[in-house]
C-alpha cells in the first residue's frame, strides 16, 4: 500500500500562496481583456452610429421584406407557379455562369500569382529579409483593398463588362492564398529541404522536390476554397458593372421586383451548395481519401 508523503507546512503554504496569485493574475488579465472587448464594442458602435432605438422600431421590415420576396407557391398550380416565378430561367442561367467563369478563372490566376509569390514570402525559406518583406507587403495590398474596389477602379479603366471581375478577383485571391500558402510552407519539415540543398540543388529544384510535395494537397484545399468564395464575390461584381447576375439582382432590388430578388437568390445559393458538395469531392479524392457520409 502507497503512503502519501504532506509536504511541510511552511513549503504547502507557499505552494498555495503562488496558486492563488496565479489566479489573481488570470483573472485580472481576464477582466481587462474584458474591459478592452466591451471598450471596443462601444466605440465601433459610436463610429458606426448603432441606434438601438432605431434598430428594434424597425426589425419589422426585415421579415416583411422577406415575406414580399416569397412568392405565392400552391400545389395545384406548382408547374405554373414555378414557370412564373423563374420566368427568366434562361438569362440567368447564362448569367449564373459568366459568374462561374469569373470565378474560376479569378482564381486560377491568383491562385497561380499566390504560388509564385509565396516562396518568397516564407520564412524557412528566403532569407534575405528585404524580399521577403517586399513580398509580404505586396500581398498585404492585395487582400486588404475589396475586390469591389478593385472592381470600381478596373470598370474605370477598361469599362463595363467581366474583365474588370476577373481581375479584381485575381488580385484580391492573389493576396489571400500567397499568405495562406507561405504560411503552409513555414510549417513543412525542413529535412527534405536540408537534403536538396545538400545535393546542389537550386532555388527551383527545393521548390520542385522538397517543398511542393508536402504542400500540394493543402494548396489545393486552399485554392478549392477561394473558389467557393470567389463564386460569391462574383455574384456581386454586377453592382458596379463588372459583369455576372449581380447586375440582374441588384436592377430587380432596386426596381422592386420582388419575385426576381428571390429567384435569383435561390439559384445563387444552390450554386454555391452545388460548389460546396463537387470541391468537397474533389479535396477528397486529390487526397486519398473516401467522402465522409
Amino acid at each position: 500500500m502507497r503512503t502519501v508523503r504532506r509536504l511541510p507546512d511552511e513549503q504547502l503554504a507557499l505552494l498555495v500562496a503562488a496558486y492563488r496569485q496565479a489566479v489573481i493574475a488570470k483573472r485580472r488579465q481576464a477582466a481587462f481583456i474584458a474591459l478592452a472587448v466591451g471598450l471596443a464594442i462601444v466605440l465601433a458602435a459610436r463610429a458606426g452610429e448603432v441606434d438601438l432605438v432605431k434598430f428594434t422600431s424597425n426589425i419589422h421590415r426585415l421579415p416583411s421584406y422577406l415575406r414580399d420576396i416569397t412568392p405565392a407557391l400552391t400545389f395545384a398550380h406548382l408547374g405554373s407557379d414555378l414557370a412564373e416565378w423563374f420566368w427568366n430561367i434562361d438569362g440567368w442561367l447564362h448569367l449564373l455562369v459568366d459568374t462561374l467563369l469569373m470565378a474560376y478563372l479569378g482564381t486560377l490566376l491568383g491562385a497561380i500569382g499566390g504560388f509564385l509569390l509565396c516562396f518568397a514570402a516564407a520564412v524557412n525559406l528566403t532569407r534575405r529579409a528585404f524580399v521577403r518583406w517586399l513580398a509580404r507587403r505586396f500581398l498585404e495590398f492585395c487582400r486588404t483593398v475589396p475586390e469591389i474596389v478593385f472592381a470600381l477602379v478596373f470598370v474605370v479603366a477598361f469599362g463595363l463588362g467581366a474583365m474588370p471581375g476577373v481581375l479584381a478577383l485575381a488580385i484580391h485571391t492573389m493576396g489571400a492564398l500567397g499568405k495562406q500558402f507561405a504560411e503552409v510552407i513555414e510549417n513543412i519539415d525542413m529535412q527534405p529541404v536540408e537534403g536538396v540543398t545538400a545535393a546542389g540543388g537550386n532555388f527551383a529544384a527545393i521548390a520542385r522536390f522538397a517543398v511542393v510535395p508536402q504542400v500540394l494537397s493543402n494548396f489545393t484545399s486552399y485554392a478549392l476554397l477561394r473558389f467557393e468564395i470567389n463564386v460569391r464575390g462574383a455574384a456581386v461584381m454586377g453592382f458596379v458593372g463588372a459583369g455576372g447576375i449581380g447586375q440582374d439582382l441588384l436592377e430587380a432590388i432596386r426596381k422592386f421586383y420582388y419575385a426576381d430578388v428571390s429567384a435569383i437568390l435561390v439559384l445563387i445559393i444552390a450554386t454555391v451548395i452545388m460548389i460546396d458538395l463537387l470541391t468537397e469531392r474533389v479535396r477528397y479524392a486529390f487526397i486519398g481519401r473516401s467522402v465522409r457520409p
